[in-house]
């Protein structure tokens, strides 16, 4: 069941063509990963299909009454104003503590209802995001690079979380990642995007398309990395002592490293 669908979709601001003639939908129960250097139109797509962005050409059609929920970039959190977890998921509807104890608890991070949001290690406060997004029950989940600024370890564990919800719930999810190492192998299907849709596919016919390959000036031999659900993991093989981000208490995105198999990207 296709959940949203855009056709000959553009935007412009002030007289920029940000994207133009794109072509694109999401079905319920399937992981599409969008990809793309800065400045791609990545962000633009995932505004237009919210409706916070209105086309300049095409149209984008939603399944009647569809939830979404959406974990964005990044949260500017002023930190002169109290703000627990517990509220944050609160806001704007208002949920009881046992709800929101159980959503914490099923992202991985029980127990920081009382936390101030500006005392969160990283980790913990993009699984936060995650469980605001999941309180709506939402049947299409949209991720705009909810994995920025997480170590390798952080991102591989958000990752299999994410998979997690797709398997539990049937949801359709869009992942947007400007990260060419570390692109869900699960994924099915990636999106490379740069104004316009380069190429599409499942993820190793993308990394092998001569347009993706241009596109991110890879040579006849560069690779691009693929995170693969080996689960063949090393538990507390990194020491993170010295790591900012990682905090004594609950933290699942540390002590937990998944190895990748993965080759560097060559320049041509």
């Amino acid at each position: 069941m296709t959940l949203i669908a855009a056709r000959g979709l553009g935007a412009s601001y002030g007289g920029v063509v940000a994207l133009r003639d794109v072509d694109m939908q999401i079905d319920a129960g399937e992981i599409v990963t969008v990809v793309g250097p800065n400045g791609s139109g990545k962000s633009t797509l995932v505004r237009a299909l919210l409706g916070v962005v209105r086309p300049s050409a095409g149209r984008i059609t939603r399944r009647a009454g569809l939830r979404i929920g959406y974990v964005p970039q990044r949260l500017a959190v002023d930190d002169r104003m109290p703000l627990s977890v517990a509220r944050f998921l609160s806001l704007p509807d208002r949920r009881g503590r046992g709800e929101i104890s159980a959503m914490l608890g099923r992202v991985g991070v029980p127990g920081l209802e009382g936390r101030q949001l500006t005392s969160l290690s990283g980790g913990q406060f993009q699984r936060v995001l995650l469980a605001r997004a999941l309180l709506a029950d939402p049947e299409l989940l949209i991720l705009d690079e909810a994995t920025q600024g997480l170590d390798q370890p952080g991102t591989a564990s958000f990752y299999e979380l994410i998979e997690d919800v797709r398997r539990e719930t049937g949801a359709g999810i869009l992942m947007v990642s400007h990260d060419l190492h570390v692109v869900m192998a699960a994924s099915d299907r990636v999106i490379c995007l740069n104004g316009h849709i380069c190429c599409q596919g499942q993820p190793h016919v993308v990394t092998a398309a001569p347009e993706y390959r241009a596109l991110f000036g890879l040579g006849t031999h560069g690779t691009m990395a693929l995170y693969q659900h080996a689960h063949d993991h090393d538990h507390d093989a990194c020491d993170h002592s010295h790591d900012p981000d990682h905090e004594s208490g609950h933290d699942p995105d540390h002590g937990h490293a998944h190895r990748e198999r993965e080759e560097p990207a060559h320049a041509g």
